[in-house]
């Protein structure tokens, strides 16, 4: 990469699940990249391997307070994503979503860079439109135990669009569905690493209600791959736009897959169903595709085998 397209990136949450995959990809283009995690679900071992490399810096901060670094571009995906993670402390979760908005937004508006919010289909609550388009304002529960994921980032959308049109920023926002790959979290309670690590394990895979809701899972390679064309797309396009992969699974079907490739001998257990999870939950990506010519190309047993090759292996440690 010449000198003079090298960028220097902020990636908030750059120590989480997508966060860190998504600081590999802008090392390999040639960018300099700043990795700001508070490490409350990002974790250094995600970024160890990142550590030596000459263009790689982490800091421990956390969005909620101001940052004030020098950056080209900012990718903000600084917040918990799972539910037992953002129900542990719900408050402090709206307050990562909003303050954390209002905070990059504002370093965005000082430098002049340009941001993108990795945003989210729960905005689309549970949807009575299927599949979803970027138009569908949704159907959320704004006082229910999942609401200070929810409605904080739908906040954060708000904050994104009126930077733009009071203070002309370039802004892009991002709307991700299921995503799945090596380094999600063991432990964070997401049906695709529930399920590989019962299954390794031996256990039952435990699904909510009959297992008939269905899900679309993306690969986090494709997600990333989203990720980069969208910021880089010209600057009046600025979302939202949908980013996951439309095939669709039901949750039972999704724990009888991991059981053929894991090879396991787990037996599927009934549980009951949550509070407000959601029926189906599947993305219209048409936008996606005529905007930035981006589709998902990497199928569910694919990604599920290398997914389940990492928690293997992170199991066995």
């Amino acid at each position: 990469m010449r000198e003079l397209d090298r960028m220097r990136v902020l990636v908030t949450g750059g120590a989480g699940f997508l966060g860190s995959h998504l600081c590999e990809r802008l090392l390999a283009q040639g960018h300099d990249v700043l990795c700001v995690d508070n490490f409350y679900t990002g974790t250094k071992r995600n970024v160890e391997h990142l550590l030596g490399h000459p263009r790689f810096e982490l800091m421990r901060h956390d969005v909620t307070f101001p940052l004030y670094v020098e950056v080209d571009r900012i990718y903000n995906l600084a917040c918990p994503a799972s539910p037992i993670h953002y129900q542990h402390d719900p408050v402090q979760t709206t307050k990562t979503s909003v303050h954390g908005a209002i905070n990059m937004l504002g370093l965005a508006k000082r430098l002049r860079a340009r941001i993108l919010q990795a945003s989210t289909s729960e905005v689309y609550g549970d949807p009575k439109v299927h599949p979803q388009t970027e138009d569908y304002w949704g159907h959320v529960n704004p006082i229910g135990l999942r609401s200070c994921y929810d409605e904080g980032k739908r906040c954060a959308e708000t904050l994104f669009f009126d930077y733009r049109r009071q203070h002309g920023l370039e802004i892009k926002v991002a709307r991700i569905f299921n995503t799945y790959g090596p380094r999600m979290h063991p432990n964070d309670g997401r049906v695709v690493s529930n399920f590989i690590v019962q299954a390794l394990r031996g256990e039952p895979l435990t699904i909510y209600g009959e297992g008939q809701q269905t899900r679309s899972f993306c690969y986090v390679d494709d997600l990333i791959e989203g990720f980069l064309r969208l910021m880089e797309s010209p600057p009046d396009f600025c979302g939202p736009v949908n980013l996951g992969n439309p095939g669709e699974f039901t949750i039972r079907e999704l724990a009888e897959r991991v059981i053929a490739l894991t090879g396991s001998r787990s037996r599927i257990e009934f549980r009951p169903l949550p509070a407000d999870d959601p029926v189906q939950r599947q993305p219209n990506i048409e936008l996606a595709r005529q905007q930035l010519g981006w589709n998902p190309s990497i199928g569910l047993d694919q990604g599920l085998t290398a997914t389940i090759a990492y928690f293997d292996d992170l199991l066995r440690r």
